[in-house]
This record gives structure tokens, C-alpha cells and sequence, in this order.
């Protein structure tokens, strides 16, 4: 191929210094490199061909397949503990605000209560209903009982 461009450059070098001579007779200027290289694009069409099918072209893929599942299988792994850290440390900090949240309920209700169970609310409500305190002849006093003894009705 070298040789066939080797003679082509012999016979065109000529024309071609004669060519780039200005039209006023000025001095040839260089040529650009490959300039006299044609290229002839021919066009394919294969829509005709049909691939011919490759066997180990199969087995690559399922390898590839079981690998990259694999791979994903590891990484969870790898990952699974700290995704788990993380989402019990969002758990707890939910049962801390509950704990919080149950503790001023509870204080809440148990001032709710001691406002309920004061004396001076007790005095107003049996005044209110007309309680009256029993007479000493109708009240009993319990003797003092012994361990594993029971109070029993007297008559």
C-alpha cells in the first residue's frame, strides 16, 4: 500500500504545486498532510444477517447475574446491622418522649387526686349530700388481731 502511495506522489506531485500557485504567480504554499487520501464510503446494509448464536455467551451471563446478586446479598449484610442500630435508636428515643409524656400525665392526675381526696373537699361534699357522723354507740371498734386471724361481724 505504501508503494502504490509512493507512485501516486510522483505523478500528481506536479499538478499539485501547480495548483496551488496564486493567480497572481505567488510562491506554492504547503500542503496539508493526507490531503490527496480519498476516502469512499460504501454503505452496508445488515438487516439480512442474523447473529450467530455464542453458547458460553449464556453461562457468562447467568455468572455475572450470580455474582452481582451476591455482591448485593454481602452488602446487606454488611449493612444490616448498622440500619438496624439506627432504627432502635429512633425507637428509643420514641419511648424516652413517651416515658416523659406518661411521667406528667401521672404527675397531672395525681394532683387531680390529692385536689379530689383533700379534707376540705371531703367536709364540703358531705355537707353538700347532709352526711352526718355516726353516734359512739353505733360505732365498732376492731380488736387487735392477731397474725392470720380474720375480722368477723359482731352481734
Amino acid at each position: 500500500m505504501a508503494a502504490l502511495a509512493t507512485m501516486y506522489n510522483r505523478f500528481a506531485a506536479k499538478a499539485r504545486t501547480e495548483n496551488l500557485r496564486g493567480p497572481r504567480g505567488g510562491a506554492a504554499l504547503r500542503s496539508f498532510a493526507n490531503e490527496d487520501i480519498y476516502f469512499f464510503v460504501k454503505r452496508i446494509d445488515n438487516t439480512k444477517v442474523v447473529r450467530e448464536e455464542n453458547p458460553q455467551a449464556r453461562g457468562t451471563c447467568w455468572k455475572l447475574i450470580g455474582s452481582v446478586v451476591s455482591a448485593v446479598v454481602l452488602l446487606i449484610f454488611v449493612l444490616l446491622p448498622s440500619a438496624y442500630g439506627l432504627l432502635a435508636g429512633y425507637q428509643i428515643q420514641t419511648l424516652r418522649q413517651d416515658g416523659d409524656r406518661l411521667e406528667t400525665e401521672q404527675a397531672s392526675l395525681e394532683l387531680a387526686e390529692a385536689k379530689l381526696l383533700s379534707p376540705a373537699r371531703m367536709e364540703e361534699l358531705a355537707r353538700l349530700q347532709q352526711f352526718i357522723d355516726p353516734p359512739a354507740q353505733k360505732v365498732v371498734y376492731l380488736e387487735n388481731a392477731q397474725a392470720g386471724t380474720v375480722a368477723m361481724n359482731k352481734k
